[in-house]
């Protein structure tokens, strides 16, 4: 009878040293326009790392990410990758670090216009968010494997919303992700990480494709054609 206290406390260790401790919260959001716009919310972080995070910013701050995406891509010989960054914004209060950036070229996004209908076709490659990250000297999140699972299967919580999201994932308490289409976005389309969709045309690609811009162009050079000769 004297064992089974023992055996309880054994079992209760075993327990506990396969259970990983939560650092953080983790929600990313990418809203689609002619660029992307990403903002990553590391939320309810482990004050050890919330403060040497903050405090070693040679390690990461606001170019971190895109440094690490703008490289991954390289490595595969895309090279037509722009970013832009803000500072990184510090929550003491919820151990919350918020990062976010613009990210755009046309190995990212790109479009096609097509002049019998006038609208816009692009296509967005989505894999950049696959990478790893050192928060500090001994904590990474790895988001090659958190994020693995194609775009194709994320949850589509309305026509233009693709979500992906995850609960206990190891040392993450919530793991999001959510893709922000264009409100006018039509015939959305997955295929692996790659997103294709439609909108209607811009202002200028109704005018430059006008008959009217030819036929005001040809006016003008006839004008000048007529001063010219009366200015002779």
């Amino acid at each position: 009878m004297k064992k089974h206290p023992i055996a309880l406390v054994c079992v209760a260790v075993l327990l506990a040293t396969l259970v990983a401790p939560v650092y953080a919260s983790v929600s990313v959001q990418s809203t689609i326009g002619d660029n992307i716009y990403v903002v990553y919310n590391l939320e309810n972080l482990d004050q050890v790392i919330y403060n040497e995070a903050k405090v070693n910013q040679q390690l990461f701050n606001s170019s971190t990410i895109p440094q690490i995406i703008a490289k991954n891509l390289e490595r595969q010989e895309l090279t037509r990758v722009d970013y832009s960054t803000q500072p990184n914004t510090y929550e003491d209060s919820t151990r919350t670090i918020r990062v976010s950036f613009y990210l755009g070229g046309s190995d990212i996004i790109s479009y096609e216009l097509n002049r019998t209908t006038m609208s816009r076709t692009y296509e967005v490659k989505t894999d950049w968010r696959k990478f790893q990250v050192n928060l500090t000297s001994n904590f990474s999140i790895n988001f090659a494997q958190h994020f693995a699972e194609p775009v194709q299967k994320w949850e589509k919580p309305n026509p233009t919303t693709l979500l992906f999201e995850a609960h206990d994932t190891g040392f993450l308490d919530v793991l999001s992700f959510h893709i922000v289409l264009p409100a006018a976005a039509i015939k959305v389309q997955t295929l692996e990480d790659t997103i294709t969709y439609e909108i209607p045309p811009y202002f200028e690609d109704v005018f430059l494709n006008s008959p009217f811009l030819i036929l005001a162009a040809l006016i003008v050079i006839i004008m000048i054609v007529l001063i010219y000769r009366r200015v002779r």
